[in-house]
């Protein structure tokens, strides 16, 4: 998963227009006066695991001081909760780090007793760390540098299959259709849509943040519209209906995989009440026989 973003002059930023000085966020983290002073003249960055501490001592929120795209993994989810992997030896209760070390490199799955364990203390639900589990283990099954494989396709798919919560949908549309160089909208400009969408107010840049992180679940059905008339996706995307979600899953597949010019790998094929309609997998093969003409060497 891409690492959080940090960016040390917006850091330094912060902290002077607080009026923090070098030496109270560093005894506030717990580091050296020069190691904060190395971070923000770019000569070493912080752990990880300090971000959390950091984003509260300047009194921002995470996502919003140390951004990142993506769904999280087990590492993310870790270092989010602001403890070190040999930490997690006394939240779990064994003798060494050895359980957590071996799920976050993708080697084994966690226990079943671990998880509500791991889950209260990361202040995730139990199935979101099942999740982020999932894609530690798709990530450690792929060579660096490789795209993860999907049966015959060839093209990734989303880290656990199709997003089930409203912040993995929005989080899958901005990781999956602004790819390389493209910048996704950030949260004021997706208010900004949904507002001139609803034509008055409905949503806030932080009520769009807490969409995106999970810190709201739900939302009101016009927002919900707007969000989709943004995305260009149906709006029975953003409701509870998995035969929708993975539908949409499917067509960012594709569009990640005519980016990258490999969508010559990618078929249609019927999966079901829970896979493509009819419709859209006659779209989908119809789309990549006409990529195909354009570039023959696409499909080899």
């Amino acid at each position: 998963m891409p690492a959080r973003r940090f960016d040390r002059s917006r850091v330094r930023a912060v902290r002077r227009a607080a009026e923090i000085a070098q030496t109270d966020l560093a005894a506030a983290v717990g580091v050296a006066n020069s190691t904060v002073g190395g971070w923000e003249t770019g000569l070493a960055s912080p752990d990880p695991e300090k971000l959390p501490a950091l984003a509260r001592v300047l009194k921002r929120e995470l996502n919003d001081l140390f951004p990142r795209t993506g769904l999280p993994d087990l590492t993310d989810l870790r270092c989010d909760a602001g403890y070190y992997q040999y930490e997690t030896a006394k939240i779990i209760g064994t003798k060494s780090a050895g359980p957590v070390a071996g799920a976050e490199r993708g080697e084994r799955r966690l226990k079943d007793r671990y998880i509500p364990l791991l889950a209260a203390a990361y202040g995730v639900s139990e199935a979101e760390l099942r999740r982020a589990q999932e894609r530690s283990i798709d990530k450690a099954q792929r060579e660096p540098g490789d795209e993860p494989e999907h049966e015959e396709a060839g093209i990734a798919p989303a880290a656990g299959g199709p997003p089930s919560t409203l912040s993995e949908k929005i989080t899958l549309i901005l990781d999956r259709s602004y790819p390389g160089q493209q910048q996704p909208p950030s949260d004021a400009e997706i208010a900004d849509a949904v507002n001139a969408y609803a034509g008055s107010e409905v949503i806030s840049e932080e009520g769009v943040r807490a969409l995106r992180t999970g810190a709201q679940d739900a939302a009101a059905p016009v927002v919900l519209d707007g969000l989709a008339a943004f995305f260009a996706v149906s709006p029975m995307y953003f409701q509870p209906d998995d035969a929708v979600a993975r539908q949409v899953y499917e067509g960012l597949r594709l569009l990640s995989a005519s980016r990258k010019g490999s969508v010559g790998r990618v078929r249609g094929r019927g999966a079901g009440p829970q896979g493509l309609s009819a419709n859209v997998m006659s779209l989908v093969n119809d789309l990549v026989t006409e990529l195909e003409q354009r570039d023959p060497e696409a499909s080899g």
